[in-house]
C-alpha cells in the first residue's frame, strides 16, 4: 500500500503517454488532477473502472478534473485500451514502473488464493498546487466517479 498521505506533495514524474507524449505532473498545475493506477487495460475490473470514468467524463470536466490512467502495459497497448472503449483521457505507458513505485501501489496482491506481485489499484486526488488531496485504495470498479466526486 501508498506510504503517502493525504496532505503529501505528489511525486513529480515524467513518463510517456500512449501516443509517445510525455506527461509530468507539472502539466496539471492549476487543475485537479485524478491519477488512476490499474493493473492492466482490457481485462475486466480495468475495462470497468475505465468504462465509469468515461461515462462521468463531463462530471469531470465540469468541476475542473482531469483524469490520468497509469499502468505498467506498453503505449501499443494503451491506445488500444482507448480505442476499443473511446477513452477521453491519456494512459501512461510506465513499463519501468517509475511513476508505479514513486506513489507506492507496488505490492503484493491476492487473486484466487495465489499471491503475486503487481499494480494495487488506487487512485490519488491531486489539487491544483501538486498536493494529495485524497487517496482510495478500495475502488469500486463500477462506481468509481462517485467515490470521486
Amino acid at each position: 500500500m501508498s506510504k503517502l498521505k493525504v496532505g503529501d506533495k505528489a511525486p513529480d514524474f515524467s513518463v510517456e503517454d500512449q501516443t509517445g507524449k510525455t506527461r509530468s505532473l507539472n502539466d496539471y498545475k492549476g487543475k485537479k488532477l485524478v491519477l488512476f493506477f490499474y493493473p492492466k487495460a482490457n481485462t475486466p475490473g480495468c475495462t470497468k473502472e475505465a468504462c465509469n470514468l468515461r461515462d462521468n467524463w463531463k462530471k469531470f470536466e465540469d468541476q475542473n478534473y482531469q483524469l490520468l490512467g497509469v499502468s505498467a502495459d506498453s503505449k501499443r497497448k494503451q491506445q488500444n485500451f482507448i480505442d476499443k472503449y473511446d477513452l477521453p483521457f491519456p494512459l501512461l505507458a510506465d513499463t519501468e514502473n517509475e511513476v508505479i513505485e514513486a506513489y507506492g501501489v507496488w505490492g503484493k496482491k491476492k487473486m484466487m488464493g495465489k499471491e503475486f506481485e503487481g499494480i494495487n489499484r488506487t487512485t490519488f486526488i491531486i489539487d491544483e498546487e501538486g498536493k494529495i488531496e485524497d487517496i482510495i485504495e478500495k475502488v469500486n470498479t463500477k462506481e468509481h466517479a462517485d467515490q470521486i466526486l
